[in-house]
């Protein structure tokens, strides 16, 4: 598999009409994150709306076609994923949301064989910070179909209630990983490192970037996060912000609406508890 980007429609367009040697057929396209696709007799071709381009097939088909975009001047070679090279089971687990004020937290878990683990990268499944949206929901339901998965998601009232019991994210996040694992046992269970982690087999930091598994339950978080905050914007009336830097306008929105906090945001943050604070005379539902 190999990924070039910066790729335009109309370039891919052009090489059903071009004299190569390889004949490229247009097919229809199987998802709404898809621009074209194409394919020879070896290789199959696919435009995201992102602008990446993947070459799927035998590598050294795959190989023969690059070099030919290459020539033609058509896109740039992504940089790759180097995934460490397991065998057997392995049940890989991360997070999303954990530093988010807005959404309570995710965990997913994906596992793994020999076999299941060559077809995920072939799906081109790679660390979800990495990946736009839409390519993110893509490859969630391919994820899904294909391999064994597991996901834990608590809205915030829910890590609110959890937080207060606990007082400690940390544990939140252990007990979350140890219950994906379990779920998806028996393998070997790595962890994308957080500080405090305790869970695991295997602890490591960018975990999402060495293992297949572990990149896989990213892209299940990201999506099952961005499915959250989707859900909870509706229930609040506005879109809610991602990540912790703007979000002041969304709390005092939040505020103004006479929105309960517990249900929209973490409110063991240092942001949120401050704007509280603040307004600790004017609101109420806190």
């Amino acid at each position: 598999m190999t990924v070039l980007t910066n790729v335009k429609r109309e370039e891919i367009e052009k090489l059903v009409h071009s004299n190569s040697q390889y004949k490229f057929v247009q097919e229809e396209i199987k998802t709404g994150y898809e621009e074209i696709r194409l394919r020879t007799s070896q290789v199959n071709l696919i435009l995201y709306t992102s602008g990446k381009l993947l070459l799927q097939g035998k590598p050294e088909a795959v190989e023969k076609i690059a070099k030919l975009l290459a020539k033609l001047g058509i896109g740039k070679k992504a940089e790759s994923e180097h995934f460490r090279k397991e065998t057997g089971w392995i049940i890989g687990s991360d997070e999303s949301l954990k530093g988010d004020t807005f959404g309570g937290i995710v965990v997913a878990a994906v596992k793994a064989d020999d076999k299941i683990r060559q077809q995920l990268l072939e799906l081109g499944v790679a660390d979800s910070k990495t990946l736009n949206d839409k390519e993110i929901f893509n490859l969630f339901e391919k994820i899904k179909a294909l391999a064994p998965c597991e996901i834990k998601s608590l809205l915030p009232e829910e890590y609110n209630q959890e937080y207060h019991h606990r007082r400690n994210v940390t544990e939140i996040l252990n007990k979350l990983h140890q219950d994906c694992a379990h779920y998806l046992l028996p393998g070997k269970h790595v962890v994308d490192k957080y500080p405090g982690c305790t869970v695991g087999d295997i602890q490591e930091e960018k975990a999402e970037s060495k293992y297949a598994e572990v990149a896989a339950a990213s892209i299940l978080a990201r999506a099952a996060a961005l499915k959250q905050l989707s859900y909870l914007s509706t229930l609040a009336g506005f879109t809610l912000p991602k990540g912790s830097t703007h979000v002041q306008e969304a709390l005092q929105e939040l505020k103004d609406r006479n929105l309960d906090f517990k249900k929209f945001v973490k409110v063991d943050f240092k942001n949120v508890s401050e704007f509280l604070k603040k307004n600790s005379g004017t609101f109420q539902k806190t």
